[in-house]
């Protein structure tokens, strides 16, 4: 008996560090690359370093391991994001896993905006996002999921998502968002809990001290959202939580960078193209 062929599968991590005391308020430390996980920092002209991390796969199908790490010292103040949309595709057997560790020490701010996740049908995706903050650290996070491309007239019946974010100040988690999405949920869309008509879907979340004062901010924004975009956003204990989500995914990448204006009081990473 003939046995089963044995498929290629990607393995990636990228692991960056910055620390104070560089010319421009940071200073690369650590820089290391496997497989098909890669990461570069491009030139800019801001006191801002931005991190960009990249998947040269193409995309994660079952049995995929990719792994990014990113450190910022005390003070560092940076924005991480990645350098496409990342793409789950259809999968056998084992889910493609996904592994986000990000550790931001006292004082110093990290946005992370990652660039969409698009799931394709029958694509199996398994996701673990953990921020660890010290002290009065700071963190934007904010991640976007799309079922499928709209452009293809493609609709998806068969999936699997399970996309775990934490956040932990000193140890102690203060932001817990577990994410599942499956056949059964794309089934039954109608509901308090349910997509709807919605064919992506945002959290966004700022962990700073001071948080909630934006609320106001942010609601201003969302009140001017264009129809195809619902959203809301709550303010609590040093954390403010905005969840939207649309039957159009432009016009929610539109709205996503309204909402990150008022967040991080900083343009888009260049990489986002609007």
């Amino acid at each position: 008996m003939q046995a089963a062929p044995v498929h290629q599968r990607t393995r990636g991590l990228a692991e960056v560090a910055l620390d104070g005391g560089g010319k421009r308020g940071a200073r690369l430390t650590r820089l290391y690359q496997r497989g098909s996980a890669k990461a570069f920092l491009p030139r800019i002209h801001s006191d801002r370093p931005e991190v960009v991390f990249l998947n040269t796969a193409g995309g994660l199908t079952g049995g995929d391991d990719m792994r990014f790490d990113l450190r910022l010292g005390p003070g560092v103040t940076a924005v991480a994001t990645t350098q496409t949309a990342e793409r789950a595709y259809a999968s056998l057997g084992d889910p493609a896993r996904m592994a986000v560790q990000l550790r931001v020490g006292a004082g110093g701010m990290l946005h992370w905006l990652p660039q969409e996740t698009i799931l394709f049908d029958r694509s199996t995706l398994a996701r673990r996002t953990v921020a660890d903050l010290e002290g009065d650290a700071g963190l934007v996070l904010c991640e976007t999921i799309v079922l499928g491309r709209a452009a293809m007239g493609e609709r998806l019946t068969d999936v699997s998502c399970e996309d775990w974010r934490e956040v932990r100040r000193d140890g102690r988690p203060v932001l817990l968002e577990p994410f599942r999405l499956c056949g059964a949920a794309l089934a039954v869309r109608d509901g308090p809990a349910m997509l709807g008509d919605a064919v992506s879907v945002s959290s966004l979340a700022l962990c700073a001290p001071g948080a909630a004062d934006r609320l106001g901010a942010v609601r201003e924004v969302l009140d001017g959202l264009p129809g195809p975009v619902r959203a809301a956003a709550a303010g609590w204990d040093d954390k403010l939580v905005v969840r939207a989500l649309s039957r159009e995914a432009q016009a929610l990448r539109k709205a996503v960078a309204a909402v990150l204006g008022v967040l991080t009081g900083a343009a888009l990473p260049r990489v986002w193209a609007i």
